[in-house]
């Protein structure tokens, strides 16, 4: 896919930020930690490789939380609202988007389900989404067969 720019913001307004990238992955994540911090039965990110992030507004008003004993868990978010917001992803060259920060039109549809054996009982279900038991080792680099994760 050719390199797109989107728009996106926190509930609030207060953080407003621009990605330019090429959109590589949309997936859906059950792992506990997206449950926890989407406070749903997953998260739905975006990953954009050879990107650029820029924050237009409340680029003061972000902050940043990552479990120590987390290898790829972080979360960026506006100190008004708490809504995540996208996030440059040292390790993987890579924006991560929240896809509902975004105000733009998604120009991706969701590719997979991971960690879907740390769901819950009452996540939502019934697409045809692959299911992955956990993620792939590296989320870029994820084939269409899928791989065991660590």
């Amino acid at each position: 896919m050719p390199q797109v720019t989107l728009k996106g913001s926190c509930l609030c307004g207060t953080v407003q930020y621009e990605v330019t990238g090429d959109p590589q992955r949309f997936y859906h994540c059950h792992c506990s930690r997206c449950r926890k911090s989407s406070g749903t039965g997953h998260a739905s990110n975006i990953m954009m490789t050879s990107a650029t992030l820029v924050f237009s507004h409340g680029e003061s008003r972000l902050r940043q939380f990552k479990p120590p004993e987390a290898k790829r868990f972080s979360r960026q978010f506006c100190t008004e609202c708490g809504s995540p917001v996208a996030r440059f992803v040292l390790g993987w060259n890579a924006v991560v988007i929240p896809a509902g920060s975004l105000d733009d039109s998604v120009p991706i549809k969701p590719q997979a389900r991971i960690y879907w054996d740390s769901r819950t009982d009452w996540t939502c279900d019934g697409d045809t989404l692959p299911r992955f038991p956990e993620g792939p080792p590296n989320l870029l680099s994820m084939t269409a067969e899928g791989r065991k994760g660590e």
